[in-house]
């Protein structure tokens, strides 16, 4: 069965990822939200049935500086059937799509995992010290379909992120740390909790913590609280108009895309967060925390109300997004694993963004902008 792609509209794609598991980066929507790169929405179709769509991707392109050519960026997508054994079916017409529109590369990442840590398997490697990564450790389980995605994806020219010689600065996490809520109640939830967790969610609430959704008038709040985060963990915040944006957009797609989260103490705003929902996956996206009354444990317990909504929604997953692979009590990026731990998750690795060079020269000269600028 031959394939093609061509662009779809906005609501053949919701109307498809409405049956597809798929990541938000991946709906219409975040393409209204990246206004700095151009989105197209593009379909995947049987060439003896032109009306069946079988395949969905948001594609962003994004022009090399003084040229018109774009890098074609499909962030945790597409949304095709990664377990067929004959991917080139799926990424041949993508790459001819993709050159028609004046791009010189694209990179994706597909949603196809290799290996899964428990949180007892990660505990086991912090305490005995003898293992600084999480990729030397051995997985829980191996997705079959994860070292396939891998080899066709380097038969058909593709080049994974350790082949890229320093590369674009990175994308979308390849590491992630997720709690499984299918079949589950918040009961069992917390069973599975550590003790630390468990003790911090009770003093939040004893101490009077109180969490509720809020409105796009909290933004700016919000915004307050995420840059008093960023300036304490070293990181560049983005601007209030982008969370604007971000809210009014989702929200313009689906009511239930996303959420906002604040929670208080005495009138005082001590954490806040962000939530969104494609289906049966939720994810915390955005989180912000004060540096003052990290006694009354506010970001415990709003990760507790972000868990039970996602469970009242029926959500098969709770993804923390996020992690590096460091297990090295010297890293201070090891702290981040060890608070996700505390939910009794466990570590997820995907195949990463891989990229395909469609003219070599332009797609050299980006990379080195690329790392010019930091990314």
């Amino acid at each position: 069965m031959a394939l093609r792609v061509r662009t779809i509209t906005a609501d053949e794609h919701l109307a498809f990822l409405a049956t597809s598991p798929a990541s938000f980066l991946q709906t219409p929507a975040w393409g209204e939200v990246k206004r700095e790169w151009r989105a197209e929405s593009v379909g995947w179709f049987d060439e003896a049935n032109a009306d069946e769509l079988l395949g969905a991707g948001l594609v962003l392109y994004r022009r090399l500086p003084k040229m018109r050519r774009s890098l074609a960026y499909l962030p945790e997508g597409p949304a095709i059937d990664w377990s067929d054994p004959d991917l080139g079916r799926w990424l041949t017409p993508l790459a001819e799509h993709a050159t028609k529109q004046g791009a010189f590369g694209i990179r994706m990442g597909p949603p196809v995992v290799t290996r899964r840590w428990s949180t007892p398997v990660i505990k086991a490697a912090l305490a005995t010290g003898d293992t600084t990564r999480l990729g030397d450790v051995p997985p829980t389980e191996e997705g079959k379909t994860g070292q396939e995605v891998v080899e066709q994806l380097r038969t058909l020219g593709w080049r994974a992120p350790a082949e890229r010689a320093g590369g674009f600065a990175a994308g979308q996490p390849r590491y992630v740390f997720q709690l499984p809520l299918k079949n589950r109640d918040e009961a069992d939830i917390l069973a599975g909790m550590n003790q630390l967790w468990r003790r911090n969610i009770k003093k939040a609430a004893k101490s009077g913590v109180e969490v509720r959704q809020g409105t796009p008038e909290d933004l700016p709040a919000f915004h307050a609280l995420y840059v008093e985060t960023a300036r304490r963990d070293h990181f560049t915040p983005r601007p209030l108009a982008y969370f604007q944006l971000m809210l009014r957009s989702l929200l313009a797609e689906d009511p239930d895309r996303i959420h906002l989260y604040l929670a208080y103490h005495e009138g005082d705003l001590v954490a806040a967060t962000t939530w969104v929902k494609v289906n049966g996956h939720v994810w915390y996206s955005y989180g912000a925390s004060s540096t003052a009354k990290r006694d009354v444990r506010g970001s415990n317990a709003i990760q507790w109300r972000m868990i039970s909504d996602a469970l009242e929604h029926g959500a098969d997953v709770y993804d923390l997004r996020g992690i590096t692979d460091t297990l090295d009590d010297s890293d201070p990026h090891v702290g981040l694993i060890q608070f996700k731990l505390g939910t009794g998750g466990e570590a997820i690795e995907y195949v990463g963004e891989w990229d395909l060079p469609i003219s070599k020269l332009l797609y050299g000269a980006f990379d080195l902008y690329m790392r010019r600028r930091g990314g």
